[in-house]
């Protein structure tokens, strides 16, 4: 028999991925705030919880998708939070996107009622969580990653246990730094090209075989030249992880004065009114210094 799964969180990221689930066979049980969201997930199977404690009360294996630390403390250790329903042996995997020392500690209050947690965040954006192929990074105990590795890999296609607790969470921030600065680094080269005058989509066909290519390259030219900034990964989100990234970094003694820079950049769109936009949308940062566009050469 299937285990009874709960998953809170239905975002972006979390709606296909519990949709990858319902489709796996699997019973879910679902909570968010945005009700829209959670009726959707209904029509396609899924049962509603009023709240998390709801959820824990129902599941086996609880899957949390929410935007910062404090959310996943909240939902799982609140005072409606899926410890106050689940029973002794539960598992909590937290996908969320948040700082390895509040991640540790969520899990070491979840241990006071017995339940295990494992960190589990996630690489890909909206598209591999649409088509299940996410990089899924996990901490926690070894045992209890085989215990629901069969499952993560309905939402992802490289599941990997990094580490005990926290270390998932790590590996997202490492994750992040790469990402976002190679989405900065692309747009500098970008916008460089369009002021130039070249056509950029003959650049970017001419250099993705080479050592400049990569999936962000893959990813994020083409809806760029579209001028195609809906989010798959909001800036906001993004400009989170980075705010982590530092925090962890100085808290450890790592100086990162690209990641520093970065943070700022993103600030900037923030103020910019572009929060809610695509991180590719970093292009904006570099074009509004630059004056100029990177678009797609209009043919005669």
């Amino acid at each position: 028999m299937k285990r009874r799964i709960g998953f809170i969180g239905l975002g972006i990221m979390g709606k296909p991925m519990t949709l990858n689930l319902i489709k796996a066979g699997y019973h879910l049980t679902v909570y968010d705030v945005n009700q829209k969201a959670v009726s959707d997930l209904v029509r396609s199977g899924a049962a509603a919880a009023a709240s998390p404690k709801e959820v824990g009360a129902n599941s086996d294996i609880i899957f949390t998708m929410v935007p910062n630390s404090e959310h996943v403390m909240e939902v799982v250790a609140g005072e409606n939070g899926i410890v106050k329903g689940a029973t002794p042996g539960t598992v909590i995997v937290d996908m969320s996107s948040i700082t390895p020392v509040a991640s540790k500690a969520i899990a070491s209050e979840a241990a006071k009622s017995g339940i295990e947690m494992l960190d589990a965040p996630v690489s890909g954006g909206e598209p591999k969580a649409i088509d299940g192929t996410l990089a899924i990074m996990v901490g926690g105990k070894e045992e209890i990653f085989e215990s629901v590795k069969e499952i993560l890999y309905c939402m992802g296609k490289d599941v990997t246990l990094v580490g005990d607790n926290g270390c998932g969470a790590t590996a997202k921030l490492a994750n992040q730094i790469i990402v976002n600065l190679n989405i900065a680094a692309m747009s500098e080269a970008l916008v460089l090209a369009a002021k130039a005058g070249i056509d950029i989509d003959k650049m970017y066909h001419a250099i993705r075989g080479g050592l400049a290519g990569s999936a962000v390259l893959d990813a994020k030219v083409p809806l760029i030249l579209e001028r195609n900034f809906v989010a798959g990964g909001r800036i906001d989100i993004n400009l989170k992880d980075i705010t982590n990234v530092m925090e962890t970094a100085h808290a450890i003694g790592v100086p990162l004065p690209l990641s520093s820079h970065l943070l700022e950049i993103m600030h900037a769109l923030k103020v910019d009114g572009k929060a809610n936009q695509d991180h590719g949308g970093i292009v904006q940062y570099y074009e509004k210094l630059a004056n100029t566009e990177v678009k797609r050469t209009e043919v005669q």
